[in-house]
């Protein structure tokens, strides 16, 4: 069987986990466990749905982000939770979480000095060429990163989805390889990335497909046939540039563990098992 990493993208999972569950369970001691219930059960779901052979776990820290002093407005409008009360803040069960993934012998960390995108980014970059590589999370960054041996995984219980290649040219008309300066012209709104006025999803495809790529657009703008899109792109110029300096992942990123880290043992826990050891059952 070849080589298969799991990378689990944390907070994105935590966050869904979170709204995806009753407001609030709770255990035999009135301890809130919804969130870590919700969080280990996806993760064994999804460990049985990709069967990797390596599986890492990456959280987001509070530290500054480098990409806000490219773009000031980038994730401007994501909500603070230091100060919202317990039963509204998807984190609140984050220390469960971490000690039921030491229960399961996976490895996790939080991500210092960049964000779990860059790391991500340089685990498939670095290692997909010797593995598949799955990425599970709905962060739509990750697109750009699909080819024929990276792969993101959408978790969403039986409406699960595994986006590869052809899902990323029938969604949106482009090659993978293009995703970032898709995102750069259309912009994205959770990020709070704002795109060329007039420019769609669709005109965005058209464009990237009749000239290749962004700094080609750029570069020849004045041949683009529709007036309001051909001055929209010209006075976008520069936030267009900067959109795809935030957007583009590389491997500028340390990697935490190494692949010899990674490995999974073959067990399989039940997630009761889980909350057992970890004093929640």
């Amino acid at each position: 069987m070849k080589n298969k990493l799991l990378i689990i993208d944390g907070h994105n999972l935590l966050f869904q986990m979170s709204f995806g569950m009753p407001a609030r369970i709770v255990n035999k001691d009135g301890i809130a466990i919804q969130r870590v219930l919700g969080f280990v059960g996806a993760l064994n779901k999804i460990i049985s749905m990709i069967e990797p052979t390596h599986i890492v776990v990456l959280f987001d820290s509070e530290q500054h982000n480098d990409r806000k002093d490219i773009v000031e407005e980038y994730k401007a409008n994501r909500i603070d939770y230091t100060d919202v009360p317990e039963e509204e803040n998807p984190f609140s069960q984050l220390l469960y979480v971490y000690k039921a993934l030491d229960f399961m012998k996976i490895k996790h960390t939080e991500v210092i000095g960049y964000e779990t995108d860059d790391v991500i980014a340089s685990y498939v970059i670095r290692y997909s060429r010797k593995f598949s590589c799955v990425i599970s999370s709905w962060d739509s960054d990750y697109f750009q990163l699909i080819n024929e041996s990276v792969n993101v995984l959408r978790y969403r219980g039986k409406k699960t989805m595994l986006c590869d290649v052809d899902f990323i040219q029938n969604k949106f008309g482009i090659a993978p390889e293009v995703y970032e300066d898709f995102k750069s012209l259309t912009g994205d709104k959770a990020d709070n990335i704002k795109g060329a006025d007039k420019v769609g999803l669709k005109t965005a495809a058209k464009l990237l497909n009749q000239f290749g790529n962004l700094e080609n657009i750029l570069e020849n703008a004045e041949q683009i046939e529709k007036p309001s899109i051909r001055k929209s792109i010209m006075e976008s110029k520069d936030r267009l540039q900067k959109n795809y300096q935030i957007i583009k992942l590389t491997d500028r990123a340390e990697i935490p563990f190494m692949l010899e880290e990674l490995k999974c043992n073959g067990e399989r826990l039940k997630t009761n098992d889980v909350l057992v050891d970890i004093g929640l059952k």
